[in-house]
């Protein structure tokens, strides 16, 4: 990997490790825009003040808007999720694995 993509991915990768930023994203996959409360239960356990910091954030890394209806993901955030779709399926995976342990 060239050092400019090993930016690149340290940069995505400093964004999203930011506690809750994935789940944020992940609350938003269906499309359908959420206002801040709806946004806090579908994240779960976030206190206001984070989820404020996170959606602040994903606005300005470009995947995050606020609408009339209120948060949707942007066109990027809707290309990231799409590629984070697999994530469920191993996920599922590593969990049954693990119960069967």
């Amino acid at each position: 990997m060239s050092s400019k993509e090993n930016v690149a991915i340290n940069q995505l990768f400093e964004r999203l490790e930011c506690r809750y930023a994935l789940r944020v994203l992940w609350a938003l996959r269906d499309g359908h825009p959420q206002t801040f409360r709806l946004l806090q239960d579908s994240v779960g356990g976030i206190t206001p003040n984070t989820l404020n910091t996170r959606i602040k954030e994903m606005r300005e890394a470009g995947f995050l808007d606020h609408g009339s209806d209120g948060y949707i993901v942007t066109p990027s955030g809707a290309d990231l999720l799409k590629r984070l779709s697999d994530v469920q399926a191993f996920a599922n995976r590593w969990v049954a694995g693990r119960n069967k342990k």
